[in-house]
Order: structure tokens, then sequence, then C-alpha cells
């Protein structure tokens, strides 16, 4: 069985890629836990080197990977460029961070002696997404192997050939064969890769639905799992905001990727008062973002990943409207070759449309009335997720409390569109998915803290 990669501005078929087969999966497997056997013993210095020439590698490589993003799911080159230069960062902090994060620690009891130590579990499997497919697997990768793990990751069939280059680039920067493996392989094969004696853990980013899917396998086998399953996440602009900040801030978090990010601004919730300025500002910035090739570096709107992901967007934007939001900007499927889908904009979208209750993996802005603050904050609650949320006003103290303690979401922010960042805590709540990636606390997911107790 094959797996092809198509080109979504052109069509084309890029590649052929073969399934792997079980025998061969279970060779790959075995290779890895006898790397890992190895890999655990060597020194936090050892793996820094290799991490940091990983992270100069990306640096080096960074226009021709950008390039195969851009050909398999129609990221921006300059947007490409942008996320290697992330994974580079991820490589480097983990590279600086790890041996201190992990370092053992004391505690005071009647026991003569008792410490708590972190030790590496094994085999970590990665199932990963097409949105960010570099950045989403070296957020993973670099704390799981800087941990003392091995890594098997099963990337989006649509971003094979870039799971392909990941492998490559590991063993070019140096780390051991079998460290770090791609595998090409379907659904059923990803079951029995997680059900395998020598896979400790699972890591999955993706819809809610799969995740429900690989979750429960996960629980079935008694596998530690970190799930991050996107969401629909709210901007509440307040009375007092700074409109035109605000505009900018949903514009680019809501158009990046072709507003094809977990964390983009999906649902922008705003006081009355300065919705139509509002309105008008989203518009002013909208017109900056052109359709285009997304190999150019002018262009900022490349295609949609897949044609199915821009058939049921747009029929998520017909139903909205249908049930009575109106249509502002875009709308409209373009004719011609690629999956393109313009900047749409839609107001007066209420509770009970697909633009409120789901989540539109799109660039689809989508404006919300609240009559005030109180409504504006039950509104951004009213979501069975919780990944990312945004709150923009002038009142910082004011600000602070609502992001601290009324948004029910796993990141927040304050006056700026939400981003990961190596360097601090990322996932969610609710039907947004559990664990934490980045920062100390994603390199603690994959390891047994183990405490130690001397008399």
């Amino acid at each position: 069985m094959f797996i092809e990669t198509i080109n979504p501005a052109t069509e084309e078929i890029l590649h052929q890629y073969e399934l792997l087969t079980n025998a061969d999966m279970e060779n790959k497997i075995q290779k890895g836990q006898r790397i890992f056997l190895k890999w655990k013993t060597t020194s936090f210095n050892e793996r820094s080197l290799l991490m940091i020439n990983l992270a100069e590698l990306l640096c080096k490589k960074k226009i021709e990977l950008s390039e195969l993003i851009a050909m398999e799911m129609g990221k921006p080159v300059t947007q490409g460029q942008a996320e290697i230069e992330k994974c580079a960062w991820v490589c480097e902090h983990y590279a600086a961070n790890a041996e201190h994060y992990l370092q053992n620690h004391s505690i005071n009891t009647e026991m003569s002696k008792t410490f708590v130590t972190y030790q590496p579990l094994g085999i970590v499997f990665a199932i990963m997404p097409w949105n960010f497919p570099f950045w989403q697997v070296f957020r993973f990768a670099a704390p799981t192997l800087m941990a003392g793990n091995v890594a098997i990751l099963r990337h989006a069939p649509i971003s094979t050939g870039v799971g392909n280059a990941i492998e490559q680039l590991f063993l070019e920067a140096g780390f051991p064969a079998h460290l770090f493996q791609h595998f090409i392989i379907d659904n059923d094969q990803a079951a029995q890769v997680i059900a395998h004696e020598k896979i400790v853990a699972l890591s999955f980013t993706g819809s809610d639905k799969t995740g429900r899917i690989v979750g429960g396998l996960a629980a079935s086998h008694l596998k530690k799992a970190v799930l991050e399953l996107g969401g629909s996440d709210p901007y509440v602009i307040l009375a007092d905001a700074d409109i035109e900040l605000a505009a900018q801030a949903i514009v680019s978090s809501r158009l990046n990727n072709c507003g094809q990010v977990c964390i983009a601004a999906k649902r922008v919730i705003v006081d009355h008062s300065i919705h139509d300025q509002l309105i008008e500002k989203i518009k002013s910035q909208m017109e900056t973002y052109i359709m285009g090739n997304p190999m150019l570096s002018t262009v900022k709107l490349g295609p949609m990943a897949r044609k199915d992901l821009r058939e049921n967007l747009h029929n998520q934007v017909t139903v909205s409207v249908d049930k009575g939001a109106q249509l502002l900007e875009g709308g409209t499927i373009p004719s011609g070759e690629g999956y393109y889908y313009p900047p749409t904009l839609l107001s007066n979208v209420k509770t009970g449309m697909p633009a409120f209750e789901e989540e539109l993996f799109g660039p689809v802005i989508v404006i919300i009335k609240a009559k005030d603050e109180k409504e504006a904050i039950s509104l951004a609650n009213k979501t069975v997720y919780g990944l990312g949320a945004a709150v923009f006003t002038r009142d910082l103290e004011r600000g602070e409390h609502i992001a601290a303690y009324e948004i029910e979401a796993g990141v927040c922010f304050v006056n700026s569109f939400v981003a990961s960042d190596p360097r601090v805590p990322f996932g969610g709540v609710k039907q947004s998915g559990f664990g934490r990636e980045l920062s100390r606390e994603g390199i603690l997911e994959f390891v047994n803290t183990k405490t130690i107790a001397i008399k």
C-alpha cells in the first residue's frame, strides 16, 4: 500500500510512499529499544551538543525546508522559514535547560535522605499533524530526547516528506541511528504501535475526534498520553481596548497559515460599543492578505492543505449564514486549481451556529457582539474547548485578572495574540486535551518522577 502526497496549490501528485510492513515496523521498534538502553546513559552535555548541532543544521537548511512545507501543505515560504527558526529555538532551549529542569531535588523527611530524581522511560510514540509539520514534531522531540528517551513519529500522511526529512536531520546532526524514527504507516498499524510492549507513552496533536480514539487506545494499554486537541479560541475585546492593536492581532493570528492554527483567534467577542469600529479596522487589515503561490516570498495566504478541509470549512460558513450570520467578506470558493479559500469575515454570529459552536480551521474571522464585559466572558467560556484565549483592554490589572481567573483556557494572553514559546508550558483544558508541552512541565511529561528514600 502507498501514501500519496499532493501539492495543494497545484493539485499535482508529489510522491508516493510505500507503507512499512509489520515485520519492518517490529524490527525498527526493537532497534529503537536497543538504542534507548545506550542513550539513557549519555550525559546531558553529550545530548546538548548534538541538539545544538541540530539547531544549526535547521537554520542552515531553512529555505529548502520551508519549500518542502509549502509543497506538501501550502504554507507560504516566509511563514515556513519562521517555523524552522522556531524549531531551532526549541532545540537550543532544551540544550541549555534540560539538565536544570531534570536535576534531583531533596525533600526533608524523617529519613536520612529523601530526594526525587527524573529518569527516562523508553520509546515515546508521537502522532503529529500537518499544520506546523516541523514545529509540532520538534516541540515534542527536543524535550523527549534530551530527557534520555527515544522517539518514533507517525506524521500526518500529507506531511510524509517532512517526516522523512526530520529523521534525516537527526542523523545529519550526529544523533545515533534509530534514536528518532519516522514510520510511514496507516491507522491500523499506528494502533499496533501504541499497543506494543516497548512503547511507553504517546504524544498526539490533532482533532478532538481522533484524540478520543488514540487516547482511548493508550488508556486501554495503560500508556501515558499527552493530547493537544485544538480549540475555538476566544479573543475578548473590551470597551476600553486599543482597537487598532486588537485588529492587528486578530488578523495576524487568524490568517496566519491560512487560518489552520489551533490557537488562532477563532471567536472574536467584542463589546457592542466598539463593534462597528473593530470590524472596519479588521477589514482594513484583511486587505493586505492576498491569496497566491506559497512559493513566492511576497505571498501571505496560500491554499488550504486539503480539498476536503476546504469543503468542510465552506459548509460551516454556509450553514452559519443560513442561520443568520452576516457575510461581510469572502465566503466563496474561487475557480481554478488549488485548494484556495479567501479571507472571510462573519458578523452577527450567535450560539447554535457552526461558526460559534465548532472549530473553524481556515481563514474565517468570526465576530460576536457582547452587551458588556460579563456577557463577553460568559460567551468566551461557552465552548467545549479550552486551549488558548486573549483579552484586550487598557486596564492591565483588570486584563490580568480576567486572563488568570475568569477565562477557561490553558493559555491566555493580554493585549497580544496567543503564541507558543519554549520557555512557557503549553496545553489545554476541557476537550482541548490534557498534559503540557514545552518548558519544564513539557519535559516532565515523559520521565519517571522517582522518589528515593534512605534510612
